[in-house]
């Protein structure tokens, strides 16, 4: 997932460098310009997903956060697919785009689409109670119970 941000940002900064100094009309450069914002948006959206990991967020948190943000990468993906000769784009910095993409939707499906682990026995599961001393669970004989009349607890 870090290398979809690389790419994302890579991309971002091809976009800026090649729209900065190209004496394009105003237009055109505001339109490369609004790649910062999807950009932007996309890394704030990356932060929040590399929280939830850190924090051990669990299933259902990690898979809205996947959600918010492939949904932000898809717009700045499709933000330079569709302005690529607009904004001078390389070829190459699509398609890094798009693959890193395609490797973050598979993350965020196999998160989301897995059933939960199912909950690990508690302390209490695992510690049984001590049962209650009876007749039917001791033993008669030569024993710490057996008295000279047999047990007392089978009485």
């Amino acid at each position: 997932m870090n290398r979809s941000l690389v790419g994302l940002v890579l991309g971002a900064a091809l976009v800026v460098g090649v729209c900065g100094p190209r004496p394009a009309s105003a237009q055109t450069a505001s339109q490369c310009n609004d790649f910062i914002k999807l950009r932007n948006d996309a890394q704030q959206k990356a932060q929040l997903v590399k929280a939830a990991g850190e924090h051990k967020e669990d299933r259902k948190g990690m898979c809205t956060a996947l959600e918010r943000f492939t949904a932000a990468e898809a717009l700045a993906l499709k933000f330079l697919e569709d302005n690529k000769t607009w904004c001078g784009i390389p070829d190459q910095v699509v398609a890094d785009a798009k693959a890193n993409h395609e490797k973050s939707v598979k993350f965020k499906d196999v998160v989301c689409s897995a059933p939960p682990a199912p909950k690990p026995p508690s302390l209490s599961d695992v510690i049984t109670t001590p049962s209650v001393d009876s007749g039917k669970n001791t033993k008669t004989g030569q024993g710490t119970l057996d008295t000279l009349t047999g047990n007392p607890l089978a009485k």
